[in-house]
């Protein structure tokens, strides 16, 4: 199975938006921006784009039907948190994109971000019982999906009596979306298991995934890391351009704001990459693995730094422990995907090709 690779379309336009205050980030766009990235991203090989979802951001369903009829061949990964809005609503709202842009659709499924921001949408629910509620808005989802007759459904947080959705999903490939879930914690990994094609963990070394990611799929699910990204022509130079980023947004904003946000939150994932960090006593997890940047822009910053045959051969590392799917983020995005496209990406299929014949030998 061929790496597969996804950027996230979160910071596009500000390069560095986590390092602001959430007070100070804008939930307006320039669409032609968008535009430009999500072409750019077709040219360069990339799967599909991320569509986050926060009070400060556009609406994802929205933003990712207008940005598909402005395309081709890119997929949009709609995130949803199912505390907003009911299932049938949100399996309507998927399938009328995939049916406007022909199946070009993934959703990515987030039980909760910080619980302050979660009661702006009115959801006051604890860690463990959103993803109780999870469980049981992905089995209607699925039930919906499977077309089996008209959905009935009776939970502790959703009841759906003789439910119908006369608008399908319309896909040449599928008959429904992809499902990625993200989560560090026990609860993610088993919900993962049950509903999802592939869990999103934030990265982490070859060595400490090794000792998880069999578990996973070994189930017939996926495991795919969330990280960073900054290629240079050699490892000198992105190192220096790593540390150069740090030293100038401290300069800007001495707060280190992702720090401050891993204490606010209840996510394991975004606690425990920044306890990572912290306990490492270097910036290095590994030769190509930086934390650095972790205090500024918080657990989404943990990130591949090197030179393209660095980080190809990170890549294929992590490849051997059974990861295989990479979702991006980069500073600026725009540049450092189109770097990796034309520099890294080659070297990762060659890599592959290689292995290839080994794997069915082995076989």
């Amino acid at each position: 199975m061929s790496l597969r690779f996804h950027w996230s379309l979160s910071q596009v336009g500000d390069k560095f938006r986590r390092a602001n205050s959430t007070a100070d980030m804008k939930g307006l766009f320039s669409l032609e921006t968008q535009i430009e990235f999500c072409r750019a991203a077709e040219r360069c090989g990339i799967d599909s784009l991320l569509m986050a979802f926060g009070f400060t951001r556009p609406d994802p369903m929205t933003l990712a039907a207008a940005l598909g009829m402005h395309t081709d061949r890119i997929k949009f990964m709609v995130a949803c948190r199912p505390g907003v809005m009911s299932p049938t609503v949100f399996v309507q709202q998927i399938n009328t994109v995939s049916a406007l842009t022909n199946g070009r659709v993934h959703i990515n499924i987030v039980t909760g971000h910080s619980p302050h921001e979660l009661r702006y949408y009115g959801d006051f629910l604890g860690h463990d019982q959103r993803y109780e509620r999870t469980d049981e808005f992905l089995e209607v989802c699925r039930a919906f999906w499977a077309r089996n007759g008209e959905v009935n459904f009776r939970g502790q947080y959703h009841q759906i009596e003789n439910g119908k959705l006369n608008t399908p999903f319309v896909s040449a490939e599928r008959s429904s979306p992809e499902i990625f879930l993200g989560g560090n914690s026990e609860q993610a990994e088993q919900l993962a298991i049950k509903h999802a094609n592939c869990l999103w963990r934030f990265a982490d070394t070859p060595e400490n995934l090794s000792r998880v990611v069999p578990r996973i799929t070994a189930q017939g699910t996926e495991v795919g890391l969330l990280v960073s990204i900054l290629v240079r022509p050699t490892r000198e130079a992105a190192v220096r351009d790593a540390y150069a980023m740090v030293q100038s947004l401290t300069a800007k904003q001495p707060q280190a704001f992702g720090k401050e946000f891993a204490q606010k939150t209840d996510s394991v994932a975004y606690r425990s990459t920044v306890e990572l960090a912290e306990k490492c006593g270097s910036d290095w997890l590994t030769p190509w693995l930086w934390t650095g940047a972790i205090p500024c822009l918080g657990s989404p910053a943990i990130a591949l730094v090197g030179g393209p045959e660095e980080i190809s051969s990170a890549l294929m590392e992590y490849k051997q422990v059974g990861i295989s799917q990479f979702l991006f983020m980069g500073w600026p995005d725009l540049d450092e995907m189109t770097y990796f496209g034309r520099e890294v990406l080659p070297l990762v299929r060659e890599k592959e090709q290689a292995l290839d014949p080994v794997q069915q030998v082995g076989g």
